[in-house]
């Protein structure tokens, strides 16, 4: 197995068992579209990042945190504020240098994830809305969801995430763009190109 497939596998094993109010969740026993959706990611980052986050993975598990259900309840901060507000105390707090530096991240994304909407718009339909003010109880956006994974990961991985977030924009490529590549690849598409042409024409004829 590659590094990408430990991450991915360790990030399931958190996901099967998360505690929902609403009950077991249908996307809980849908592995075949977790791990696309996981690796389509992971598959963009560099063996720095990897390794930093997996260590973090790894170190949860240990001690009992699961990764995964810290990232949902971060989420909450704007899709459920007073049931998050009962609750946000028993997250592990963020210092200042990590609040700072995952907003900072962030925009670089969002313009990104804009970028991407404006050149396939079709692809990006299928993917989550774009912006926490289009949150609703029901449908987390990129930013919101982008906000409580970012919240997760130790300060040496985040430091790698934004080392990377800076290469990606200083060699003028688009981590959304890459990522949604590898998205496309995994569900038997050449490229985003003939994704975005086959989604356009299946849209016409429907």
């Amino acid at each position: 197995m590659s590094i990408v497939d430990d991450i991915v596998a360790l990030e399931w094993r958190f996901m099967t068992v998360l505690q929902n109010e609403g009950g077991r969740a249908n996307c809980q026993d849908d592995f075949g579209t977790f791990q696309i959706m996981r690796k389509s990611q992971f598959l963009c980052w560099d063996p720095m990042t990897l390794d930093s986050y997996l260590a973090d993975l790894t170190e949860a598990h240990r001690v009992g945190r699961n990764l995964v259900q810290e990232k949902y309840a971060r989420m909450m901060a704007s899709t459920a504020p007073e049931a998050y507000a009962a609750f946000a105390h028993t997250l592990p707090p963020l210092s200042a240098w990590q609040r700072d530096t995952i907003e900072a991240i962030i925009r670089t994304q969002l313009a990104w994830r804009e970028e991407f909407a404006r050149q396939y718009p079709h692809m990006s339909n299928q993917a989550r809305l774009i912006h926490t003010a289009e949150d609703t109880p029901y449908e987390t956006s990129f930013e919101t969801y982008l906000r409580g994974e970012l919240g997760t990961y130790s300060e040496d991985t985040l430091r790698c995430y934004q080392t990377l977030v800076e290469g990606y924009a200083r060699n003028g490529r688009n981590l959304t763009a890459a990522s949604m590549t590898q998205t496309a690849q995994l569900y038997g598409y050449r490229d985003l190109a003939d994704a975005e042409h086959r989604l356009a024409e299946e849209s016409r004829a429907g």
